[in-house]
């Protein structure tokens, strides 16, 4: 197998285990991917060893039991990556959410439990042998997710197999096959079992791992599936879906915040009070439900007016652009802008030629300028609240009034920020 020849430490992981005389196979993502051609790090093992066999096999030092329930173990290789070490097993029971497992049970059974026939392919390093027995390399071949035996059954071991199935087919650009499509649009009402952690996570990692998601999401529309485990997006528009496309992936973990626009442009449009419902129902955290339910406030109090300026002849006045950029904020600047951008462009098909385009960037000079070198925010005027009682303005709600008219006259002007013009202007509002 030219293409599966993983580390040596994943080598010597099943020699180990061969060597106390259990089977060891390598499973799931690692075999798949690298039969696709693709790297991957975390290459994950079926072995015939209980979890208390694979511990002592490893040591304490090197195992974490990080589902011994569930049979598996995690063993560390020597460069610290771990790697999960699974026993052979089969379901008992399943609620949608949870299995019950035993063990003892055969390579092919244990395979059988699987949810898509490409995930459903096991390699043994030391015979160089695949075992493929629901032909997932002919459906990688063939470009498809198809799932292991009876669909339908597979959708209600686990519901989040219709999530799962979605993000391989659009991560790697495959179809679904039919009858598994049927599958996850029957299983599609019954997926508000799920608990808004996994769908979160399941959310996240179609962000982070699909090129394009919008049609990972139109597929969830489609299937019925966004409606239930994000209701509040059931009736997103096909635009939002579009430039989520047009949003850059986050490539590296040098550029995190470009997973987090990913999910914020999804919720922008729904207005602040709806977005924080819905992050909050979904358990993201404080950060992130305040940043995009603030981004929501910022697009509905001046996401039509810059629209309107770009698409209009008359550049933005100067102050309008402190304005804007006060509004939104120094730190959200460029989330706000690349979200707006890809917003307007989607909206805009036939506009988003080189005009929009140019307009759009020239707009963001300016905003990047503005937040650089010009008095936005109340911190950066000249005087500030123990200015103005010193003055003789008398303390209270007072004070945070004229700290405000002074911040929009000096929005409308940046020449106005000195203390002796401020504090005139200060003493003319008081009276």
């Amino acid at each position: 197998m030219s293409l599966l020849r993983p580390p040596e430490p994943v080598l010597a992981i099943a020699r180990r285990l061969e060597e106390g005389g259990f089977e060891a196979w390598c499973v799931g993502g690692a075999v798949r991917d690298a039969m696709l051609g693709h790297p991957h790090l975390d290459w994950d093992f079926a072995t015939s060893a209980t979890p208390e066999q694979v511990r002592a096999v490893f040591g304490q030092r090197r195992t974490i039991p990080v589902g011994i329930q569930f049979g598996t173990v995690g063993v560390l290789d020597p460069m610290g990556t771990l790697h999960e070490v699974t026993t052979f097993r089969r379901d008992i029971k399943t609620d949608g959410r949870h299995a019950e497992v035993e063990f003892g049970a055969t390579l092919e059974e244990d395979l059988a439990r699987r949810d898509f026939t490409i995930n459903a392919i096991a390699y043994s390093p030391s015979r160089d042998e695949l075992r493929d027995p629901f032909a997932g390399r002919e459906d990688l071949s063939r470009r498809l997710i198809r799932a292991v035996g009876d669909a339908d059954a597979r959708m209600r071991e686990d519901r989040l197999r219709a999530l799962r199935a979605i993000r391989f087919a659009a991560r790697f650009e495959f179809s679904i096959e039919q009858a598994t499509l049927a599958a996850i649009e029957r299983s599609a009402p019954h997926m508000g079992r799920l608990s808004p952690e996994r769908v979160k996570q399941e959310l996240e990692k179609t962000m982070e791992q699909v090129k394009r998601p919008g049609r990972a999401l139109a597929l969830w529309k489609s299937t019925g599936v966004l409606g239930t485990v994000i209701p509040a997006l059931s009736n997103i528009e096909d635009d939002t879906l579009t430039a989520l496309d047009l949003l850059p992936p986050p490539g590296s973990e040098t550029k995190p915040y470009r997973g987090f626009m990913r999910v914020a442009v999804l919720f922008i449009e729904l207005g602040e009070s709806e977005a924080r419902r819905a992050l909050t129902a979904l358990r993201f955290s404080r950060v992130e439900i305040r940043r995009i339910g603030d981004l929501a406030a910022t697009w509905s109090e001046i996401g039509g007016a810059i629209e309107g300026a770009l698409a209009g002849e008359r550049r933005p006045l100067d102050a309008d652009v402190r304005r804007w950029v006060a509004a939104i904020g120094r730190l959200d600047l460029s989330p706000f802008m690349r979200i707006a951008g890809a917003l307007w462009q989607a909206r805009r098909p036939s506009a988003s030629d080189r005009a929009l385009q140019s307009r759009l960037g020239s707009l963001y000079r300016r905003m990047l300028l503005a937040a650089r070198n010009d008095p936005i925010v109340i911190a950066d005027l000249a005087i500030d609240g123990d200015d103005l009682r010193m003055a003789g303005i008398t303390d209270g709600p007072l004070i945070g009034k004229i700290l405000h008219a002074l911040l929009d006259a000096v929005l409308e002007d940046p020449k106005h920020n000195t203390r002796d013009w401020l504090l005139r202007r200060a003493l003319s509002v008081e009276r």
